[in-house]
C-alpha cells in the first residue's frame, strides 16, 4: 500500500495544466495512464468505456475550436477521449467513465504529465469529428504533455468545517 501522507500531499500538489512542452510521451507511459483507466471500478464491472488516443494534430487542432477554455489542446501532444458506451450501462456511464477520468488524471500526474480535465465542449460535433456513435457519450476529452512552464499555485480551498457536518 500507498503510504496515506505522501497520497494525500500527492493529492494536494496535482493541477490542471494548460501548458504543455512539445515531446512526445513515451508509449510505455500512455500504456499506464489507459491502465489506469482500464483498472478503474465500475457500477457490476460493466466497463461501460472506450478510450481514444488522439495524437493527430489537425484533429486536435479542430477539436480545440469546438472546446470552451480548450485553445490549449491543440498544443498538447496527444489527447484521450473518454467515450461512456451507453448501451452496455444505461444507468452510471457517466459516474463511471468520471471515475475513470479521475484515474487517468492522477497517472498522468505521477508521471509527470499535465492534463486538464475539458467539460464544456460541443459534444455532438466532437463525437461527428471522432466518428463515434450516436449512443456514445462524450465525457472528456483529456489533453496530455509534460509541463510547460511553473506548475500553477493550488487554488483556494474551502475548511472542512465549511463542507463537513456529522449527522
Amino acid at each position: 500500500m500507498i503510504n496515506p501522507e505522501e497520497f494525500l500531499v500527492f493529492l494536494k500538489e496535482r493541477r490542471s495544466i494548460r501548458s504543455y512542452l512539445d515531446k512526445p510521451i513515451p508509449e510505455k507511459e500512455i500504456e499506464m495512464i489507459l491502465e489506469a483507466g482500464r483498472w478503474t471500478p465500475s457500477a457490476s464491472n460493466k466497463q461501460p468505456w472506450e478510450f481514444l488516443v488522439i495524437r493527430d494534430k489537425e484533429l486536435l487542432r479542430s477539436i480545440s475550436k469546438k472546446a470552451f477554455y480548450g485553445l490549449h489542446i491543440k498544443r498538447a501532444p496527444l489527447a484521450i477521449a473518454i467515450v461512456g458506451k451507453i448501451k452496455e450501462n444505461p444507468y452510471y456511464y457517466i459516474q463511471d467513465t468520471s471515475f475513470v477520468s479521475m484515474s487517468m488524471m492522477l497517472m498522468a500526474w505521477s508521471l509527470g504529465i499535465g492534463t486538464c480535465w475539458i467539460g464544456a465542449l460541443e459534444r455532438d460535433v466532437v463525437k461527428e469529428m471522432l466518428g463515434l456513435d450516436e449512443s456514445d457519450y462524450l465525457l472528456t476529452i483529456l489533453p496530455m504533455g509534460y509541463i510547460k512552464g511553473a506548475i500553477p499555485q493550488p487554488p483556494m480551498r474551502k475548511s472542512l468545517s465549511q463542507i463537513t457536518r456529522e449527522i
